[in-house]
């Protein structure tokens, strides 16, 4: 038998284990006491702790989760705007597109015309692509092909 866990660790995994359960099913529909029963806490508990721990609230971390899948789907499939909105769990083709353009800082349509499928490890482009906070401006996109021609040419490295 191990050591027991800290305060702060027993909080860590409760909500590693709740944030774990909207990776897996964030195409589902999925409500706070659910999570918050995943983490054996109340509801207002839950959703305070998620935000300390993680910096942004469920539904927020949620809504950004699903904006990341929809992005693959929209690079590698050719599927309607509104058929990658339903598979990434959002029942409401306006509620997509404002939240992927609250997000990204683009529409859809505009995302998928400015991404075409780049032969990289996905690894690789979910790291380049993932959506952060906005600023007040948006910062400069990284092209795969810029970045490699620039690691030739010596430029950026310091």
């Amino acid at each position: 038998m191990g050591r027991p866990l800290s305060p702060q660790e027993d909080t860590n995994r409760r909500m590693l284990r709740a944030r774990d359960e909207m990776d897996r099913r964030y195409a589902e529909p999925l409500d706070v006491p659910t999570l918050a029963a995943v983490a054996h806490l109340s509801v207002s508990q839950f959703g305070r702790v998620f935000k300390d721990v993680y910096g942004e609230t469920p539904h927020r971390y949620l809504q950004r989760r699903r904006v990341e899948r929809a992005m693959t789907l929209l690079r590698q499939t050719d599927r309607s705007v509104t058929d990658v909105a339903w598979d990434v769990g959002f029942a409401s083709l306006g509620t997509f597109s404002r939240t992927f353009s609250n997000v990204v800082g683009c529409s859809p349509s505009e995302f998928r015309a400015r991404h075409t499928p780049v032969a990289v490890p996905s690894c690789f482009i979910a790291a380049w692509t993932r959506p952060r906070e906005r600023e007040t401006a948006p910062p400069e996109t990284v092209h795969p092909e810029t970045a490699q021609t620039e690691k030739r040419e010596g430029v950026g490295a310091g």
